[in-house]
């Protein structure tokens, strides 16, 4: 019954050591690792959490685009934004965007579509009414955001015309 906010802010982390590449920032594979929890935080808070994965269901992910805008260095804050792009009874589209955490800068995005899995089945099921009712909730209170600029961009080299 509380407001939800539009993007949600669930995760606020530190650049750790172990993040960091030869390059001096952080590594690609970190960004995807930050924004994994990134989602972790967003499926407790739907109630997709240890004990659901226990009876059998989760969210897999199915696809996913990194776009790296900024270096980012060791021991610096992040903060993480996470907006639901869309959603039906099996499937969630959502966009993650990770800020400086003092400056605000935006530094990534990553897109997901995350999949609703029986996991003894094997296969791809609807979302038990419940979880179904929170993310439309979600949905609902995050329609009145603009869609992010890089959200459904292709990859591929851009050429001008000649």
């Amino acid at each position: 019954q509380a407001p939800i906010a539009a993007p949600l802010c669930l995760l606020e982390t530190t650049v750790a050591p172990q993040w960091v590449d030869y390059n001096g920032h952080m590594s690609e594979s970190c960004y995807l690792l930050v924004f994994g929890d990134n989602s972790d935080a967003f499926f407790r808070f739907i109630g997709i959490d240890e004990a659901y994965r226990a009876a059998g269901h989760s969210l897999y992910t199915v696809q996913t685009q990194l776009h790296n805008l900024r270096e980012v260095s060791e021991g610096e804050p992040l903060r993480l934004t996470l907006q639901l792009l869309d959603a039906d009874d099996r499937r969630l589209h959502i966009f993650h965007a990770m800020f400086h955490g003092i400056s605000g800068q935006l530094l990534a995005t990553g897109e997901q579509l995350l999949v609703h899995v029986d996991m003894m089945l094997g296969r791809s099921v609807a979302m038990p009414a419940g979880l179904q009712q929170r993310v439309l909730a979600i949905r609902a209170a995050h329609a009145s955001l603009s869609r992010p600029a890089q959200a459904g961009q292709p990859i591929g080299i851009r050429r001008k015309p000649a």
